[in-house]
Formats: structure tokens, sequence, C-alpha cells
């Protein structure tokens, strides 16, 4: 198959809607958010053993819900593969159900975890939608409880919300400039609800594949009816839905521009404030807070699921 397509961005971004446009091209399949890879990529480090890893696929909540068991793609697991094509295997079987020649993935999870996609998939294409900052935090934080995994970084007020912005588009920026223009595409989020039709078609001619505008004819095709954080989907893409200059704060937008302002500013957004060059002691102090509960997490995460209780915790939802 072709390489796969990532769809990137901070959660609250825009991403489930380019990703269910994209997922009605005839040339590619990118199912729900998985969350799976950085726990099968740590479960299976080296060369992967194939009763081992069809029954992680097994326990797995995403793969359930996507109608694919393991014996879907056991035929194509070999001991001794990497868990890169491992992966690529289970995915191909979505998109070959799909009769689709391609597939993506689009889980703002990963935004945390790109050196490890791109360790994996080292050919992959990937598309940055990017929304103002400030009213992404205004949709992040208004998310029903229990839409989420609450980390020990979870964003609590607009100004965590900033830290958790300014690194995860900074880090995708900076895996766009490592791998060029033929593999990195960076759309924004007030382009595509303004102009859904020329900025999808420009998604599509950098991904290589078909356009058609019946893609943006998706609200009668989607079901949201257990996810009351995405009915959005239910109406055509909207300008306005957040609008931070008449829903946030003055001072919650300060607070925001402190960590991210230069960044908004480098993209153009409008600012209350001129930028600072440098962070402030306030905003740095946020900064570092931020990283370090997020370092902690990841660490004990990264333990969690290499310990054997794993699968104790996880037992089978599909048999094999």
């Amino acid at each position: 198959m072709s390489p796969p397509l990532f769809v990137l961005g901070v959660s609250r971004s825009g991403t489930t809607l380019l990703r269910v446009i994209l997922d009605r091209s005839s040339g590619i399949a990118i199912p729900d958010e998985s969350f799976f890879i950085p726990l099968l990529a740590r479960r299976h480090r080296g060369a992967v053993d194939a009763e081992q890893f069809l029954d992680d696929l097994s326990r797995i909540p995403a793969l359930a819900a996507w109608g694919i068991a393991p014996d879907d793609v056991s035929p194509r697991i070999r001991s001794g593969m990497g868990i890169g094509p491992a992966l690529a295997v289970v995915y191909e079987s979505v998109a070959a159900r799909e009769g689709k020649p391609r597939w993506g993935d689009k889980t703002p999870m990963y935004m945390r975890h790109l050196p490890l996609l791109e360790r994996l998939f080292p050919d992959a294409q990937y598309v940055h939608l990017i929304r103002d900052g400030r009213d992404a935090a205004l949709s992040f934080l208004r998310m029903p409880e229990g839409t989420f995994t609450r980390t020990w970084a979870h964003p609590e007020n607009a100004g965590e919300f900033a830290c958790l912005w300014r690194t995860e588009v900074v880090a995708a920026r900076e895996l766009g400039d490592n791998v060029g223009s033929s593999r990195y595409f960076e759309v924004r989020y007030e382009d595509l609800v303004a102009r859904p039709d020329s900025v999808v078609a420009s998604v599509c001619e950098f991904a290589g594949i078909p356009f058609d505008p019946g893609m943006l004819e998706y609200t009668g095709a989607v079901d949201v009816s257990e996810k009351p954080h995405q009915q959005r989907l239910l109406q055509p893409p909207t300008l306005g839905v957040r609008d931070w200059r008449s829903q946030l704060s003055g001072e919650d937008a300060r607070a925001f521009e402190r960590v991210a302002g230069q960044l908004l500013f480098d993209l153009g957004y409008q600012l209350i404030d001129p930028p600072a060059r440098e962070l402030n002691v306030r905003g740095a102090i946020a900064l570092a807070s931020y990283r370090a509960r997020l370092g902690a997490w990841n660490a004990v995460v990264l333990a969690t699921q290499r310990s054997p209780l794993w699968r104790r915790r996880h037992p089978p939802i599909v048999k094999h």
C-alpha cells in the first residue's frame, strides 16, 4: 500500500472534521481514533512475536469498535517482523475491507509521540491542522467529563492549555521542517471552515488521493449519538463556532498569550498585547511545570504498559 497519512493537530482543533471528510475519499480509509500505536510499540520492541501481538490486539477497544478481530490480520502477521509493519497490517485490513488502497490515522494524542510515528513509519505523510489556540482552549475546557483521559498535565484553564498547545504545535512544525514539504502539509482550521472545498482539494492534492465534492456532504453520514463532544459534525463547516474575543475573558486570553503569544503572532493570529520575544517568569514556570508533569505521566504509563500485569488489567474483548 501507499505510505500512511497522519492527520495531526492539538485536541479540539478540527481534526475530527478533517478526518471524516478525508475518509469519504475513495483513496483512503481513516478510522476513528486508535490510541494503540504507542502502547503496542512499547509492548513489542524489536521483533514481534506473532502470538503475543495477536493476543494484545484482542484486548484493544478501538479495534473492537472498528470491527477488526485478530483473525482478520493473523494471515499477514509473522514472528520476527518489525512493529511498524505489523501495525501497518492492522490499518491495511481496515482499508482493504473498505476497498481502499491507503490508510491513515487521526489521534490527537499522537502529537506527543511524533518521533515514534516517524520511526515506525518513515515514509508517512502528515497533514497538520492548526487552530487559534484560544478558540481550541474554549472548546477543550468545555468538553464533557469522560470524553478524554486525564493525564497529570491535563489543562484546567486557558493558561495551562497554552502550554499544551504551544508544545504540540511547535513539535509538529519541527517535524515538518525535518521531513520537508513532500511529506508535511500545514492547514489552518479557519481556512478549512471558510473554504472547505478548496482546502480539502489542496489536502487531497498533497496526499495524492482523489477529491470529490461529495466528500463534504458528510452531515447525514456520521453517527455521533454516543459522542456528545462531536455534535458539530451534524452541521456543515461553520465559522465562528468558538470566538475567544467574545467568549474568553481578557485575563484568560492574556494568560494564554503569556505562554504562546509569540507562536500565535508567528502564525498570523491577532493578539491583545504585543508579543514578547522571551517568556516572562510566569510563562516559563507554567511551561516547565507542564512539561515536568507530562514527562512524569509518560514514564508511569510506559512502565505500566510494559508490565506483565497489563494483560491482567485488559482482558480479551475479541476471541481469536
